[in-house]
């Protein structure tokens, strides 16, 4: 449990860090762009299957 805690109080930090630095505002552009680039990767991986079948 004690592993648990220090794990996420590290992401914290780290999110702390993005978000009062400012570095938060580009790294969520990169989200968008990388969420948009998997969800299509998603969608042609379950055509193919869905074809192969």
């Amino acid at each position: 449990m004690l592993r648990y805690a220090v794990i996420f109080f590290v992401i914290a930090l780290v999110a702390a860090l993005f978000g009062f630095t400012g570095i938060a505002a580009g790294a969520s552009e990169i989200a968008k762009i990388l969420f948009f680039v998997f969800i299509i990767f998603a969608v042609v991986t379950f055509v193919l299957n869905a074809i192969r079948k």
